[in-house]
């Protein structure tokens, strides 16, 4: 996924555990159960996101290294996985042009298709993220990322 806004300060949006709930589709409530180093966002932070209303996923960060490196594994929640850790980098586009976002992960289920649906879930909040942080270059209320 290719977004136009530029690479400079490039995680602000996706490393905002309780910003994800202005943004993310599906996530109408997000937030932080402790913060990690350095705070807020940082390694051993705890997020928790939910739909609003009924159980929440809660994840903890394992990684977070400035300008584009971010990794998080799954504590719990209602989807039917084990060992989820995910991964994002995000890296200035082809000629420098915009942000690259390589959002990998993997996980154990018995449940035949669930991998097609985290997929979709995963692109979803990709194409979220680009779209907040253009909203924000656009405003000029950051540098939108």
């Amino acid at each position: 996924c290719i977004g136009s806004f530029p690479a400079i300060g490039r995680t602000d949006v996706l490393v905002d555990g309780p910003g994800w709930a202005t943004w993310a589709p599906g996530l109408k409530a997000a937030s932080y159960e402790c913060e990690g180093e350095p705070a807020p966002h940082g390694v051993g932070a705890i997020r928790r996101f939910g739909a609003g209303k009924g159980p929440v996923s809660r994840e903890q960060v394992v990684a977070y290294e400035r300008p584009g490196y971010f990794s998080y594994i799954s504590l719990s929640g209602p989807l039917p996985w084990h060992d989820y850790r995910a991964e994002v980098r995000l890296t200035p586009g082809p000629a420098g042009v915009g942000t690259t976002i390589d959002w990998t992960g993997s996980f154990r289920s018995r449940v035949p298709g669930l991998g097609t649906f985290i997929h979709r879930m995963v692109a979803g909040f990709a194409t979220g993220l680009v779209g907040e942080s253009e909203r924000r270059v656009a405003e000029g209320t950051g540098s939108g990322i």
